[in-house]
């Protein structure tokens, strides 16, 4: 049996899996073509609540993922250069990066994002990561309204450490950034700041030496790109030279053309 046949029926037995597993979906019509049932499958796990699982139906789950991962091409870090002081940018798809922690640019319930097919790189992290890791998120967020509360949200830069399962980097820090609503203002500037130098101290106390930054705040929260841009570079810079070799790659993961001029021109 070839290796494509083979990621068609595992595809195939995860669609009908995850629509039973789903009581509104269960009897949805299944598409006809991959195209189709791969945004079914996905659309189900964007939805799906963080409860257990069968182990078999997981299991399957994993080979997928890291198939379809190995299909899209994984990025070391070694393919990727630095422009200055173990700094560097990469442009493309934050779940193909190799690297100790990929930063994950999560809101405050911390459990990923619930919109099927949304674009945001917390979908899109989740997805790849599997459905173990929004279990993850959960049982830390549980844990931490048993001692906080039971309305406890995960404050702004407030970094999250959990596995990467699937990915092909070890961990995913979340982190929640600030929302920029009646503008831009100095308290949101410092907390932007803190997002970056929060996540770089925890992956110096868990010994995480490659990570990759997402541009935090700047989708849906609002925050202006090139700002942001200049805050991540000044406050990375920082950190790096007050831990000398500390840290052996900082990656600044974008996605528009936008971000990458701003970032490619702050790093010359």
């Amino acid at each position: 049996m070839n290796e494509k046949k083979t990621q068609d029926q595992r595809l195939n037995y995860l669609v009908e899996e995850f629509k039973a597993d789903s009581v509104q979906y269960k009897d949805l019509q299944t598409p006809n073509d991959d195209e189709g049932k791969r945004r079914i499958l996905r659309s189900l796990m964007n939805i799906r609540m963080p409860r257990k699982m069968d182990e078999a139906v997981l299991a399957v789950q994993d080979e997928y993922l890291q198939e379809r991962i190995r299909e899209n091409g994984i990025v070391e870090p070694a393919d990727i250069p630095v422009i200055r002081d173990r700094m560097s940018v990469w442009q493309g798809d934050i779940t193909r990066l190799a690297v100790d922690a990929i930063v994950n640019a999560a809101n405050s319930q911390m459990l990923g994002c619930f919109v099927p097919m949304h674009t945001c790189i917390d979908n899109c992290i989740h997805t790849f990561a599997g459905v173990q890791l929004r279990a993850e998120c959960n049982r830390q967020m549980n844990a931490l309204r048993m001692r906080y509360g039971r309305d406890y949200e995960q404050p702004t830069a407030v970094p999250m450490l959990t596995d990467a399962y699937n990915l092909p980097a070890k961990k995913v820090v979340h982190i929640v950034g600030p929302i920029v609503e009646n503008g831009l203002t100095k308290e949101l500037e410092e907390q932007l700041a803190a997002c970056y130098r929060n996540t770089l101290d925890m992956c110096l106390e868990n010994g995480l030496k490659t990570v990759a930054f997402c541009c935090i705040s700047t989708g849906v929260f609002h925050f202006p790109n090139r700002r942001a841009a200049q805050i991540a570079v000044q406050t990375v810079s920082e950190w790096l030279l007050n831990h000398d070799g500390r840290m052996d790659r900082v990656i600044f993961n974008v996605f528009k053309d936008e971000d990458k001029e701003y970032y490619e021109r702050l790093l010359q």
